[in-house]
């Protein structure tokens, strides 16, 4: 067993990072400043998009691309059941109402044929979601959209990394979102950002990001003058800081490394799991990049032995930390209050997120790291076996 506890999604943060955000403190420029503006041209260009908006949260990201909608009491927005809360969230706050399509039992997305039975005349946009680092199937679901007038938001919180056909996450649909969350691929702490070839889109999701203000701290109190602003709607406060950018910068000069980092791990948990009955991710699709954000196992006494939850406190005795991505939507409580959703009624999601559970995946971990948690795994189904 491990003697020290091996905290999972650790972020791997470098000098560069450090000196930076010192810089950012000598300089006393801490709020939304130059080094935002870097990052969000910095992450433009490694999107291949015109514009980005850097804001404080991925759900603060789909909460304003969500806003463009101008959404109607009663307009509908089609999502996957397999999310993380902040997607239906978003939805709910932009004044829409959420509709929850099942998820694919191989790659876990919302697929074209999932979502095109909860298209109705109310519905105006999908919001995907690439769970794990897979992208979704975009082509059929970009035709779904287009043969019904819809809108298509990315939800990219796990796919900094991810292509599909040639095509990076994010600028497939009409606007992308990222995060930037302490366990993500990439990490400023908290943040997010928007992208979309979209100036309109971006331009508002900058104004509501910031009060409804027409211009930002930096363009009022920056050496080129004060700027008078005006509050033309009513705003959040979701904009982020410079700090936060300044550890973003280095981290996304570093994202191919920390990209075949974890693919390495992702190849020796393969390995070392192989032939435990333990359910293990597919393969990415040839015509994709993953982004290697979870490596999700699937786990039931059926499979292996061990029922999930007894495997999550299994692991947290051998010292190894663990998440669970996700429970089903309609397994919280409160949209079934709401909503009236029942488990039931997504039926792939719900059996998934019953079962599943999210290893250690990030540049930080060792090979002795991972070799520990093949181990402690090992271990675990072996003596369920006994």
């Amino acid at each position: 067993m491990r003697e020290s506890f091996l905290v999972f999604g650790q972020p791997l943060i470098e000098q560069d990072e450090i000196d930076e955000v010192v810089d950012s403190m000598h300089k006393a420029w801490i709020g939304t400043g130059p080094k935002v503006h870097q990052f969000e041209r910095d992450f433009a260009a490694y999107k291949g998009v015109a514009h980005a908006a850097a804001v404080n949260s991925c759900t603060a990201a789909l909460h304003l691309a969500c806003l463009t909608l101008d959404l109607a009491p009663g307009d509908e927005v089609i999502t996957t059941a397999m999310t993380f809360c902040a997607s239906v969230n978003a939805i709910i706050h932009a004044g829409g109402t959420p509709v929850l399509a099942d998820a694919d039992p191989v790659t876990l997305n919302i697929s074209a044929e999932t979502i095109a039975p909860h298209i109705g005349p109310r519905t105006r946009a999908i919001m995907v979601v690439h769970y794990a680092g897979r992208c979704c199937d975009m082509d059929p679901i970009m035709e779904l959209a287009r043969k019904h007038g819809l809108i298509v938001i990315e939800d990219c919180a796990h796919a900094i990394e991810s292509e599909y056909k040639g095509r990076k996450a994010g600028t497939i649909g009409h606007i992308g979102c990222f995060s930037f969350y302490a366990t993500k691929n990439i990490v400023t702490g908290e943040g997010g950002m928007i992208i979309s070839d979209d100036k309109a889109a971006i331009d508002r999701c900058k104004i509501m990001a910031l009060h409804g203000m027409s211009a930002d701290a930096w363009a009022r109190f920056s050496d080129a003058g004060y700027k008078h602003y005006q509050v033309v709607d009513h705003g959040f406060k979701y904009n982020m800081m410079d700090i936060q950018a300044a550890m973003g910068i280095h981290q996304l000069r570093r994202v191919e490394e920390y990209w075949k980092r974890r693919a390495c791990i992702w190849q020796k948990y393969n390995e070392g799991l192989a032939g435990l009955g333990i359910g293990l991710p597919a393969d990415a699709e040839a015509h994709t990049r993953h982004a290697y954000h979870l490596y999700t196992i699937r786990v039931s006494a059926a499979c292996c032995g061990v029922e999930r939850d007894a495997m999550l406190e299994a692991l947290r005795a051998h010292n190894i930390g663990v998440g669970v991505h996700y429970l089903a939507v309609p397994e919280h409580p409160y949209y079934r209050r709401r909503f009236g959703w029942d488990p039931a009624d997504t039926p792939v999601a719900t059996a998934y997120g019953r079962e599943t559970v999210s290893l250690p995946l990030s540049p930080k971990l060792s090979d002795g790291d991972v070799d520990d948690v093949i181990e402690a795994i090992r271990a675990i189904c072996t003596e369920s076996a006994r």
